[in-house]
Order: structure tokens, then sequence, then C-alpha cells
């Protein structure tokens, strides 16, 4: 089927992205393009500026909340969120991921939990992290219709485990197990997987192997597409700086420019002034 004949509907910002054109992609050499966003104004900006894949990561939990690490994201959060981001995204795909303990369990309570994230907040697919132990998981979603993104390399749910944020799958033992997660994930029915934070040759040897979209974070630039978080592009989370991540721009710093300058206006009279009145 020819990209003129499919039917796919087109929006303001341009034609809506499906697991179908990105997988069709990958087979051209077309570099898919993610970012992550929580809530509507940054979805909507991302969506204009055509963004491919938007995320709506459970980073949340370190981003917008403050916290150390993504494990304590909970289920409603993320719902809340998405249904955000959904609202204000027209032709970027948005993938939602699923948190800690919301898949674990058992393939029946993931799947009630991808249900909520694509009925109750409309996104268009979910995000697992893991490979062969949640692979008949991913099978289970997937076999209902719910489109699913994997997550290998750097998982940060599991990150009390690893202890470190360290680079992933350097020995050969578990770089072996990243390939053979990636063909379970595959064989699952996966539309796509990430891969973080692994070495560049390993990246790009996973993403020659498959058939589905590997999309990169700190995985050098063999993949089949790149993921950052926005907030980290942005220069706006400045917690700390991983080498991985090209900052676009310093918010940070103009923001709180902007937020002083605004506070020593008030304080001296000069805002509002009067045409700035009614």
């Amino acid at each position: 089927m020819s990209e003129s004949s499919e039917s796919t509907p087109v929006t303001p910002n341009g034609k809506k992205v499906t697991t179908l054109r990105l997988r069709r992609w990958k087979s051209e050499g077309r570099t898919i393009a993610a970012l992550t966003a929580y809530d509507y104004l940054m979805a909507e900006l991302l969506d204009r500026a055509g963004v491919d894949i938007i995320l709506v990561g459970d980073s949340v939990a370190t981003i917008v909340q403050g916290l150390d690490t993504t494990v304590p994201a909970t289920m409603e959060q993320m719902l809340y969120h998405a249904s955000n981001v959904t609202r204000a995204v027209q032709r970027a795909l948005v993938v939602g991921d699923l948190p800690f303990m919301a898949y674990q369990v058992n393939a029946d309570e993931a799947l009630r939990n991808a249900g909520r994230l694509v009925k109750e907040a409309g996104v268009e697919a979910v995000k697992l992290e893991g490979g062969k132990r949640i692979a008949a998981t991913v099978e289970r979603i997937v076999d209902v219709g719910i489109p699913v993104m994997g997550h290998l390399g750097l998982t940060p749910q599991s990150i009390h485990k690893f202890g470190t944020y360290q680079v992933r799958a350097r020995s050969n033992k578990e770089a072996d197990e990243l390939r053979r997660d990636a063909v379970a994930l595959q064989e699952a029915g996966a539309f796509a997987v990430v891969i973080e934070k692994v070495p560049a040759a390993l990246a790009k040897e996973v993403s020659k192997s498959l058939d589905i979209p590997v999309i990169g974070i700190g995985a050098g630039g063999g993949c089949d597409g790149q993921i950052l978080v926005s907030h980290d592009m942005l220069g706006l989370y400045t917690r700390f700086h991983p080498r991985f991540v090209r900052r676009y721009a310093e918010m940070a710093g103009a923001m709180q420019e902007a937020f002083a300058h605004y506070v020593a206006d008030v304080r001296a009279g000069d805002f509002p002034n009067e045409s700035e009145s009614y």
C-alpha cells in the first residue's frame, strides 16, 4: 500500500503518525524524532514542531514532581498527565508509560491498566520496560489491539536493582541478553523499542537486526530514531546534564531572569504602567 493510498487522516500539522507509518519510515531510512510531554502546552508546541512520537513518560516523577526516581509515579498520575497531552496533539503518535507495578504483577492487571491509558486518557500506545520476562504481557496487550513500545538497556524503573545510572550492556553477557530481549519484544508484537544508555555499536546492531523501529536515548546515532526528555534538551532541568543530552536552549536561566525582572518591576512600581491598565 502506497503512502498516498494510506487511509490516515491529515491533520492541520500534517498526516497523522501511526505505528504503520513508523515501521514504513524505518524501511525507508527516515529517522524518527521523539520527545516527552506532560502537559497541554508543551504537547501542543511539540506537535506543531513536527515531533513524530510524544511520550508521556513516568519521568514526570523527576521532572514535574521533583522526586529522585521514576519509581513513585502512579497510574492515576499517568492518566492525568496523558489526558492533558492527548487533548493537544493532532499529528504525533502519543505513547503513555505504564508506571512501576502497573504491569509487573500479572498480564491481566497490565491489560487493564493499558486499556485505561487508551480509553480514559486517549493515548495510542503504551510503553513497558523489560524484555523476555514481560514478552507474554506484551503479547496479551497487543492481542486486544493496543500497540506496545518496549524499553531495554537502562530501565529507570529498575534503578534500585542496578544501583547506578551507568551505561548498560557493556559486558558480552548483558549485550547478548539485550539482543535476545529485543527479538523477544518484536516476536511478542511490539511496534517499536526504546534502547537507553547502551554502547552505540550495540544499539546500531540491534536496530539493523529488527524489523521494528529502535528509538535510542544515549545509544548513539545508529538507531532508527531518537528521544530525549524535553526539559533536558531545553535546559529546564538542571540537576544534572547527561552526556547524551544536547541542550538546544538554556531556558532555566532565561526564565529565572524574566521572573527576577518582573519582581523588580513590580517592587519599583514600573509594572503595570498606564498602557497596561484599564
